[in-house]
């Protein structure tokens, strides 16, 4: 079964309107590939393909000049954090040509494959992906695409216990393969009982000197592993909210799984049942609904905070568009109601809107700017 991806085939239409070169960025088996022929299926009638991680397709572009300067078309590069030294090869040819376009494909953030991208700067639109959402799979799957993850072979899997299987294994291979191909040598022993321990803290400030302690690291170790995590896509890390203020604002990122499925795996938690009776079921339904705003509202990196205060209050995201203000509360119960921690958000932060996300059916206002929106209906989460 294939899933096709229209909202992603359509902005990649958009972004080669503007740029020669497009990178789909994502975790391992999100389904960039998948994306990939889909688009090409779409586009023009000659489609060069090179998987980096076919030894034959690395050996055709070992001369990357020679096997790509006659090319026109679509030119499609799977797996390019295996060879960043591609990248100023395609900044030559794409100034040359103007009846060629690349997909290129990485399984690493930019972050990671910096030295080699920066030669594109004005020639490439990068678009970041996950696996499935609820726009892909529809509302009627939420509650499977939340305890199983976004992961298509995760989601798409026969059983339950198929599905976790599989997560074993995507866990195990990226720690003790994907890891190491980028060049980061950390044993996938201690990689993964880091990364365990972190699902305990998931929604949570990030605390290096706390998590080195108990694992026996310095702080300057856990904060590059955890950012490692991040620029493979498995975390995230939520950036403060910096403001002028008085009060003491929290300084500290937050730290979400990006995939609900992988958090529950390295939680143990193998169904539905035991994710139910999880004492991070709140949790984990809030960073799940998260990661679903964040990509309904195509809201990048650089657009997205929280915002908290010493005092104890908080609000889960925090985002502006066109000059103002809004937030949004995550709440995993049936008739959310405000809080003292939503009037302070709203006062100090002069929000133009904030909205309550929470699993139910029925939409409804608190009052005029506040308004209680189930997960399945995030088109009334509009931008004015």
């Amino acid at each position: 079964m294939e899933i096709q991806r229209t909202p992603e085939i359509a902005e990649l239409k958009r972004r080669f309107k503007n740029n020669p070169i497009v990178a789909i960025l994502g975790p391992r088996q999100c389904g960039k590939t998948t994306l990939s022929h889909q688009f090409s299926l779409q586009g023009p009638s000659r489609i060069t393909t090179f998987d980096l991680e076919n030894p034959r397709d690395a050996e055709r572009i070992s001369n990357p000049l020679l096997a790509l300067e006659d090319t026109e078309g679509l030119v499609i590069i799977d797996e390019i954090q295996r060879r960043p030294n591609l990248f100023p090869v395609l900044r030559t040819l794409s100034d040359r040509s103007l009846k060629t376009r690349y997909l290129i494909l990485g399984s690493a953030s930019r972050d990671l494959i910096r030295q080699g991208s920066e030669s594109l700067a004005g020639r490439i639109s990068y678009l970041e992906i996950g696996g499935f959402t609820l726009e892909h799979t529809g509302v009627d799957k939420t509650e499977k695409l939340w305890v199983r993850g976004s992961f298509p072979r995760s989601f798409l899997a026969s059983s339950e216990a198929s599905s976790c299987e599989w997560r074993e294994d995507f866990i195990a291979t990226f720690l003790e393969r994907d890891i190491p191909q980028l060049g980061i040598q950390i044993p996938a022993k201690s990689l993964r009982r880091f990364w365990t321990m972190l699902a305990h803290y998931h929604g949570q400030i990030f605390n290096a000197s706390e998590i080195g302690r108990s694992f026996g690291i310095s702080d300057h170790t856990a904060q590059r592993y955890l950012d490692l995590l991040s620029g493979t896509f498995m975390v995230r890390q939520l950036r403060p909210w910096h403001y002028n203020t008085k009060k003491r604002i929290v300084k500290r990122p937050k730290i979400y799984f990006r995939d609900s499925g992988i958090l529950h795996t390295l939680l143990s938690l193998e169904g539905k049942k035991d994710v139910l009776s999880h004492p991070k079921l709140g949790a984990s339904w809030e960073g799940f609904a998260m990661e679903e705003v964040i990509r309904y509202g195509r809201l990048r990196e650089n657009e997205i905070f929280f915002w908290g205060v010493h005092t104890g209050a908080e609000l889960d995201l925090v985002f502006e568009k066109k000059g103002r203000l809004y937030g949004i509360e995550f709440k995993y119960m049936q008739a959310p109601t405000l809080t003292p921690s939503m009037h302070s958000a709203f006062a100090e932060l002069s929000l133009k809107h904030l909205w309550i996300i929470y699993p139910g059916k029925d939409e409804y206002r608190l009052n005029r700017n506040i308004t209680v929106v189930p997960l399945r209906n995030l088109h009334s989460i509009k931008v004015s």
